[in-house]
């Protein structure tokens, strides 16, 4: 099938012309983001391969149907970008990567908290310019300290069973509790009482109407003074600005952040030349008990392997068979 892929990074092509050996795909790879003014480009191509963000609206999905376009092949989990709606009424396919590498994810949640929490980023500047003082670089003990997990799908059941050896309280809240989670020592709570009584909050939940900025002035009014929070999840989970005042005033006590609500004018670019313009990033930026990774999370090896190999798969499987495992339909944004 002809395949236009969007949002091409070398490492992209890498790793979906390798996987395609096993496949046969025509696939053309292409470096511009899915947008209004690009969609010329999807012209001809009844398969198209988009990233997170590609968005794709109920105008643009209608014009896609014109041109011919019947599967969208989405080479990450989260869905929140695509009209689902739209997709369905159009007769287009939606199919996902459920699962790459929860591991990979659980492992960076990990790295931001260790970072935060023993100050590295700052310690690594300092030896650099020949300060070997510790004055400010003090950290404290995991073990000691109680962690509230969002959302325990792969991705929070992987970061639940770390945290167990580093002999972490856990805390959970889910609408759909694991069991897992409960074996590997974990307590599921009401959000209130996570946000309440954990030092360390990580998010792992979906984007949908229900978690939309689940973290806003009145749940972080809620939490530990100096607690810590982590995100490598969505962006839009948060409020950012209610998070910038709650560092200001000292409420919360670290940040950590592999995504950012309104970074598809900034993750995945080099913009080094170029004048920031996101005031409300650029304030992030000043603290220095934040951190930020640029949405890499997942940016493993074996998580980009997982990623090509399955998006081929699920648009091989709607070719032959019109069927897939992992489509998405409008069912699963009140979904886990």
């Amino acid at each position: 099938m002809k395949i236009a892929v969007f949002s091409t990074k070398s490492y992209d092509e890498e790793f979906l012309a390798k996987a395609n050996e096993a496949f046969g795909h025509e696939i053309k790879f292409l470096e511009p983001r899915l947008t209004i003014e690009t969609l010329s480009l999807a012209s001809g191509y009844p398969a198209l391969c988009l990233f997170v963000n590609d968005v794709l609206t109920a105008d643009m999905l209608e014009r896609l149907s014109e041109a011919g376009t019947r599967i969208i092949a989405l080479r990450c989990a989260g869905f929140n970008h695509i009209d689902l709606a739209a997709a369905q009424r159009h007769n287009i396919m939606v199919v996902r990567v459920p699962a790459y590498s929860p591991q990979a994810v659980a492992e960076h949640t990990l790295a931001l908290i260790l970072c935060l929490n023993r100050r590295i980023t700052r310690a690594h500047a300092r030896v650099r310019e020949s300060n070997f003082s510790l004055a400010g670089l003090l950290g404290f003990d995991l073990s000691t300290r109680t962690v509230g997990v969002v959302g325990t799908g792969k991705i929070g059941l992987a970061v639940v069973k770390i945290l167990a050896g580093f002999d972490c309280k856990i805390l959970a809240y889910d609408l759909y509790p694991n069991k897992e989670v409960v074996k590997k020592g974990g307590t599921y709570v009401s959000f209130e009482e996570l946000m309440a009584q954990s030092d360390i909050i990580s998010l792992h939940c979906p984007l949908n109407p229900g978690t939309h900025h689940i973290i806003n002035e009145e749940s972080l009014a809620q939490i530990k003074t100096g607690a810590m929070l982590i995100n490598t999840s969505r962006g839009g989970l948060i409020d950012t600005p209610s998070v910038i005042r709650s560092l200001k005033s000292g409420k919360l006590g670290y940040l950590g952040l592999d995504v950012y609500e309104e970074e598809g004018d900034l993750f995945f670019e080099d913009l080094s030349g170029a004048v920031l313009q996101d005031d409300v990033f650029a304030r992030l930026l000043t603290f220095s008990n934040v951190i930020i990774t640029a949405h890499q999370a997942f940016f493993t090896e074996q998580a980009l392997g997982e990623i090509a190999h399955t998006t081929l798969q699920n648009i091989t499987e709607l070719e032959t068979t019109g069927k897939c495992g992992n489509v998405v339909t409008t069912e699963l944004l009140g979904a886990k």
